[in-house]
């Protein structure tokens, strides 16, 4: 089995049970010993498992890869070249650095769909825990709005009333966003990626538009969602943006998180002062966004 590093990287992505982190760490590892592609499928199952901590199921699945793998693993990096996709790990030198300088325990693998520049321009967040009210999702679209109107790119999920309100705004306004997905990107955007990404941003444009905007997913293309995809997505978001603004926090929960983090990080933080125990993230070093 002869791969390129691009279609090895594919390979590790796209084996069962094998984690971000694991991805990471294996190409770490052969280019620490200069290890070829072919030379760690050649190694056992144990030497797998003991040397870079692979799960059984991975180990597994790796050391008995038949050349009928390989193929596959050629289309679909066939695929994702025509359809202009890129795949990044922990390991490359263009990882995003906004990840890294904030997040402990980053994504080991991000697949990029579009407009990749945006990585490097002033991005902002609007963030909110579930179940927020009207008003609150009325100040989401205003700050959204404002950051935009400030030449600023919004970071946003697509599948949640909180994450839809804001995304739509750069849409208005002919402005780009960088949406950050819980699942496959073909999931989402369809197998041509096309689709735009939920249905009240198809009122404002038919088709995605990749040359605009940017999609970010941790995970593999076809991949659907499970339940702790949302706080890898919630925290890629955050990670993402240069400035956070906290409309809802819901007690102890992953906002809360994030909040933190992002004071920690030094990233520009706002809170709402409809939160419930706001003062506790002022105290933190965050500014207040005073109700109206």
């Amino acid at each position: 089995m002869s791969l390129s590093p691009r279609s090895f990287r594919l390979l590790l992505a796209m084996t069962p049970g094998m984690g971000g982190r694991s991805v990471t760490r294996v190409i770490a590892r052969n280019s620490l010993l200069g290890r070829t592609p072919e030379e760690f499928l050649a190694l056992s199952e144990e030497s797998l498992r003991e040397e870079y901590r692979l799960s059984a199921k991975s180990a597994h699945f790796l050391s008995s890869a038949p050349p009928a793998q390989a193929q596959e693993i050629k289309h679909l990096e066939h695929r994702l070249n025509a359809l202009g996709v890129h795949l990044v790990t922990g390991a490359d030198a263009h990882y995003p650095t906004l990840v890294e300088e904030m997040d402990p325990d980053p994504p080991g693998l991000l697949f990029l769909y579009g407009n990749t520049k945006l990585l490097e321009s002033r991005t902002f967040c609007v963030l909110a825990s579930r179940n927020s009210r009207p008003a609150d999702l009325d100040t989401i679209e205003k700050l959204t709005e404002e950051g935009v109107l400030n030449s600023e790119v919004l970071v946003a999920g697509h599948d949640r009333p909180e994450y839809q309100r804001s995304a739509v705004v750069p849409l208005r306004w002919g402005s780009p966003r960088i949406l950050c997905l819980d699942r496959g990107l073909f999931k989402v955007l369809g197998e041509d990626l096309k689709d735009e990404a939920f249905r009240a941003a198809r009122l404002w444009r038919y088709q995605f538009d990749p040359s605009t905007d940017l999609v970010v997913s941790p995970f593999r293309p076809d991949a659907d969602f499970i339940g702790i995809n949302n706080k890898v997505r919630d925290r890629l978001v955050a990670c993402l943006s240069r400035r956070l603004d906290f409309v809802h926090i819901g007690p102890g929960g992953n906002m809360a998180s994030l909040a933190r983090l992002s004071i920690k990080a030094g990233r520009p933080t706002r809170v709402s002062d409809r939160i419930v125990g706001y003062r506790e993230f002022v105290a933190l070093g965050a500014q207040t966004i005073e109700s109206s």
